[in-house]
Formats: structure tokens, sequence, C-alpha cells
């Protein structure tokens, strides 16, 4: 199952992500600027975030297999009619539908991973999972910009979207494990409810700190291949190729190192999730402003490192939302977070990103919104930990 999911979530991850890799492409094709380019990106996230509570709400009553297949089928079908796609309108109405897929599939798969492994091994089960957002990231961005300038734009998606349908029918073999059978039962109204939520400051607190990580990460994505290209002369195969390469390393170091650290310091409650995943992005502030401002020799390291405290917390910052509710509520609550976190992260950051550089010709000047969103995701977890849960996994009957 863990397999299987992480397999899909890296084509996930690729699928989305490929767009970036080929942006100097798609922007002379269609001669578009970066307004229209991050709104792209945008309108994806409009369309994910929109679909994922109604998603979520079906993953609590219905089959999740079911409704993980349905998404993979809509996004790789998508993703395959790319090659019918010969102007702007067309390219953003087949990138937002795209978002519909993989919200089908984005908030239901953590649950299934949550309820096929003890508590006090979750985060780092989860950090396997989690591997493929950062790994799936790279892979998209630095595999799309030398297969885009060598065969042409169109054809890495082509290739991204075939394998889902093969994953697919593997995962459709799998037994779907029952709901909360790894913890045990709980009965607070914040935990085990809709309406709880909106009283549930773990769930609130850890919701609005990823908003903000995705808020700096998503738009720091979406640029900086074209910030080598254009502040640093790189032509767009070696940017993406450098980027990618870069995030592809850190994200099985970091997000293993943050998995396997985080489940080391769990103890009573899942506060150590919420202090981790502050202390990585108070550290990665500095960090983000020497990448974005070093110059030669200095430039990749800085890279480098900001790259890596931005994705060390990204397994502890799931994990502490997946272990905010209760396992009746999950798919609804993931759901609900995915809507936070893109309405007020990355649905916004790349068109705002863009709109600061035409307007004022800068990249660096627009990066500084990222350094401030992450200054403010620090502060959320940070705060966040004094409401953390304590947690209890469920008996297990010894033999006699």
């Amino acid at each position: 199952m863990l397999a299987v999911l992480t397999g899909l979530n890296l084509l996930n991850y690729i699928d989305r992500n490929a767009v970036i890799g080929v942006q100097p492409l798609v922007q002379d094709e269609f001669r578009i600027n970066d307004k229209q380019y991050g709104l792209i990106i945008g309108a994806f996230f409009v369309c994910y975030m929109i679909a994922a509570p109604l998603v979520g709400r079906l993953g609590d009553r219905f089959s999740r297999k079911s409704i993980v297949v349905f998404g993979i089928a809509i996004w790789s079908g998508f993703t395959l009619l790319t090659w019918l796609v010969h102007d702007y309108t067309q390219l953003l109405i087949r990138h937002t539908i795209v978002g519909i897929g993989e919200a089908s599939y984005a908030t239901i798969a953590p649950t299934l991973v949550a309820d096929s492994f003890p508590i006090e091994r979750r985060g780092r089960m989860l950090s396997i999972f989690y591997l493929a957002l950062p790994v799936g990231s790279a892979l998209g961005i630095g595999l799309a910009g030398p297969l885009g300038v060598r065969f042409g734009w169109r054809v890495p998606f082509m290739l991204a979207g075939i394998p889902g349908f093969v994953l697919a029918a593997i995962f459709m073999l799998l037994p779907e494990p029952e709901r909360g059978q790894m913890e045990a039962p709980d009965v607070s109204f914040e935990r085990t409810t809709l309406k709880g939520l909106a009283r549930n400051p773990a769930f609130i607190t850890a919701s609005l700190g990823m908003a903000m990580y995705t808020f700096a990460v998503g738009g720091l994505q979406a640029f900086i291949p074209a910030f080598l290209e254009r502040i640093h002369h790189m032509s767009t195969a070696r940017a993406t190729s450098i980027f990618g390469i870069i995030a592809a390393i850190n994200g099985v170091v970091a997000t293993a190192i943050g998995g396997w650290w985080g489940d080391r310091m769990l103890t009573r409650d899942i506060g150590a999730y919420y202090r981790f995943s502050g202390i990585a992005m108070v550290l990665s502030v500095p960090l983000m402003v020497a990448a974005i401002y070093s110059e030669g020799a200095w430039l990749l390291p800085a890279i480098f490192a900001a790259v890596f405290m931005l994705l060390i917390g990204t397994s502890p910052s799931n994990t502490a939302v997946v272990n905010s509710v209760g396992p009746g509520i999950r798919s609804t609550a993931l759901a609900v977070n995915t809507f936070v976190i893109h309405a007020l992260g990355d649905a916004g950051s790349p068109p705002l990103i863009g709109w600061i550089s035409d307007r004022t010709g800068s990249l660096r000047i627009a990066f500084i919104a990222t350094f401030v969103a992450a200054a403010l995701s620090a502060a959320f977890f940070l705060y966040g930990a004094r409401f953390a849960p304590r947690l209890h996994a469920r008996s297990v009957p010894q033999e006699a």
C-alpha cells in the first residue's frame, strides 16, 4: 500500500510541476508574460482546493479506493490531452481540470497510510509517502526542461501520464485498511466532527503554518528556474536540471531526516512535530535571503541549504495535521487543510510574484513575499505546539 501510494504521489507531483520546467518554452510559444504564466499554476490550485472538501467528505463515507482510482483517471487522462493543446487558453483549462483529479487523490491517500501503521511509526511512514513531494517536483522540473528543449514541451506530459494508469490497476488489487485500526477511539467534539474543526486549535494552527509554508515554497519553486536563467544567465536546460537535482537530493535526505527525527522526539503529544516544523522555518528565512542574493560560487550552496531547511519540515507538519483529528473525520479534515493551504498559499503566490516581477522588473524584489510567508509559518507552528493533543495507540490483546 505504502509503495504504490508513494509511486502514485511521485507521478502526481511530476505532472503538477512539469509546467514549471517548460516555462520559457510555453511563454515563447504562446507569447505570455509572468503574470499569465503564474495564472496557470494559480488556476490549478483554485480548482484543486475547491474540489478537495467535496472529495474529502466522500472519503469519510464511501470507499476510499474508488475515489483514489477516479482521481488518477482524471489527472492522467487530462495530462495525456496536453498533446492537443495549441493555445494559452487550452493549456489553462487542461491544467485546471487536472486539479480535480489530484485533489481526489491527495486528500485520501494520507489517510490510507495513517490507517496502515501505528502512531509511533506514522511520521516515518508518512515521510516516505511525502518524499514524492520534493522528489516528484524535482523530477517534473528537472526532466521536463531538457526533454522539452530537445523534443518539444508537450512530450514530458505524455511520459508522466501513462504510468498512472498502470499503478492504478495495481492499487485496485490491494485491500483497503480499516479506518482507525491503529489508534484508540476518540469521542471529543473538536477531533471527531466537522464543526469541531473550527474549535480545534491544533488543526487550525498546523493548517495556517502549512499555508504560509506552501505560499513560500510554491512561489519560489514556480520562479527559481526563471530566476537562474534571467539573473544568472543559465540556459533553460541547465537551470531546470540544477534546480531539479538540488530539490531531488534534498527531497530524499531532508524529508527522511524530518520524518525520523519527528518520531524520535514524539513523547505524549504531537507538539514535537509543531516545534520541529517551526524551528525549521525560522532557520529557513536567512537561508532563503542568502539564496536569492548570493553571487558566484556561493549561489548553488546557498540554494541547496535553503531548500534543505524548507523541506525538512514536510513530514512533521503533515503528520501534525493527520494526528490532530480522529480517523472518522480525517479525510474531511485533510480536505479542509488542503483548501486552506492552497487558498492562502500557492494558489496566490505564483500570480502575485509574477505580478510584482512584471511591475518592478525584478524577481528578487518579488521573492520578498516568500520571506515574510516563511516567517509567519514559523510563528504559527511554534504557537500551535501548545495545543497538540495527547495520542494513544489502540491496545492490542496479548496472547496467553
